[in-house]
């Protein structure tokens, strides 16, 4: 996998105007102190990963942000009838080529989630446009996965929509930070994960649902102005959702 490596990390220096050193002999210092490549975004350290909430003096903060979901459709059942081997390559593939999409634009993988993962964008590397950003990310993935999909099933016994992608953003405030006791967990948690993550549930495989906040800081070639109200789970109204995937802008083209 073809990785896009920063030297220094691009959260310390926008945030902090730090040149946290992440690559190269003269980080070794820094590694000696704890500062190394964040697993979230390599792009990043382990101390920006918390600079905000040590800063503001707190274990979380508010945070304009986009969340977004991914999940790959029927790995339980096809694992079912499946060699462990095939799922398991099966598994490291769907999660190589999200984070290989997902760092080219400066996102941050903040969960996976056994056959799903959970990104932020916007933080701790700010961007005006992360809206757009996860949509880009997103079609990226799409692709990056029809193409890896074709390899992975060949001479396999599954569905047409077994093993493919459904995916959910959602736009707005989020309370980022560590939460929890005994194990804390450095998330993101309010309303716009939660609707992230019930847009992907709805979801079709190979489909890329937005809520009306990510349609309205896209351009409008981006994602299809007319919605459809789905009633999700566990949010009391309906939620209008539009379909942001590249197939359904060309078809209206």
């Amino acid at each position: 996998m073809h990785r896009h490596h920063s030297m220094i990390c691009k959260g310390c220096w926008q945030n902090l105007h730090l040149p946290v050193l992440l690559r190269g002999p003269l980080s070794i210092p820094y590694r000696m102190v704890g500062l190394r490549p964040s697993r979230m975004n390599p792009n990043t350290c382990t101390f920006c990963e918390l600079a905000f909430t040590r800063i503001m003096k707190a274990r979380n903060v508010t945070i304009d942000a986009t969340v977004l979901f991914a999940d790959l459709r029927g790995y339980t059942a096809a694992s079912q009838s499946l060699a462990s081997s095939e799922m398991n390559s099966t598994l490291d593939a769907f999660y190589d080529e999200c984070a290989e999409a997902i760092w080219q634009h400066d996102g941050l993988l903040n969960k996976t989630l056994g056959d799903a993962i959970m990104a932020v964008f916007n933080f701790p590397i700010r961007q005006d446009d992360h809206a757009a950003q996860a949509v880009r990310v997103a079609r990226q993935i799409q692709r990056r996965w029809r193409a890896r999909r074709t390899e992975l099933v060949e001479g396999l016994d599954i569905g047409e929509d077994s093993l493919c992608i459904g995916i959910g953003i959602s736009s707005g405030k989020v309370s980022f930070g560590e939460f929890g006791q005994s194990h804390r967990d450095l998330t993101a948690i309010g309303t716009v994960v939660n609707t992230a993550a019930r847009a992907q549930s709805v979801a079709r495989a190979g489909q890329i649902l937005v809520t009306g906040a990510v349609r309205d800081r896209c351009d409008q070639d981006m994602v299809n102005r007319d919605g459809t109200k789905y009633d999700l789970k566990g949010l009391a109204t309906p939620v209008e959702l539009y379909d942001a995937g590249e197939a359904d802008r060309q078809r209206l083209a």
